[in-house]
């Protein structure tokens, strides 16, 4: 076999694993949005968009490990393109905030993931954003620099800011430090 259809076979082996990869994050990009816009159907769009594009610029993709960055990348793109333009005139409301959908969690835990998605959701969209990436997705601050186009210092600062903002609305619904759920999970 020529060195030509090598490079051939290996192209089409990459593309294939790179494929696999971006399609198995649907459901991370999906929670990612959520957490940006609490709106279940933009989400979907977004996330449906983000992978569309991903697929379509597979060749622009240099460093395989860093996948998951470039995919929140192109996501918070087109996260702040949704609002750069005039919305469509629909007539319907969005859905603000989705109930939790666990029967098995008890009233107290279920009122408290309320409370907490509520104020994640009054957060400005540059704290919910540094908030979700860092803390939810559990990207490193360089990555999240890297994916919202800021520098690192801009990321430390909205972060502190937002945890701050997030522990007054949460003591301000009365649940103090005892009663929040660490939003990382444990390794």
């Amino acid at each position: 076999m020529s060195d030509h259809h090598a490079n051939l076979f290996a192209g089409f082996g990459r593309r294939r694993r790179l494929r696999d990869q971006i399609c198995a994050e649907r459901d991370r990009l999906y929670r990612i949005a959520w957490s940006w816009c609490h709106d279940s159907h933009l989400a979907d769009d977004l996330v449906q968009e983000s992978i569309a594009r991903a697929l379509a610029k597979l060749d622009g993709l240099r460093e395989e490990g860093r996948l998951q960055v470039w995919l929140t990348q192109i996501l918070a793109n087109l996260y702040r393109d949704h609002f750069r333009r005039p919305p469509p005139q629909t007539g319907l409301e969005t859905d603000a905030l989705a109930a939790p959908d666990d029967p098995e969690q008890s009233a107290n835990s279920s009122q408290l993931v309320v409370r907490t998605r509520a104020a994640i959701a009054m957060l400005t969209d540059d704290q919910r954003q540094v908030l979700t990436l860092v803390d939810l997705a559990e990207f490193n601050y360089a990555d999240t620099a890297a994916i919202l186009g800021v520098p690192v210092g801009t990321v430390m600062s909205r972060l502190s800011r937002a945890r701050r903002r997030m522990r007054e609305i949460l003591e301000q619904q009365g649940i103090g430090h005892a009663d929040v759920i660490p939003l990382r999970r444990p390794k």
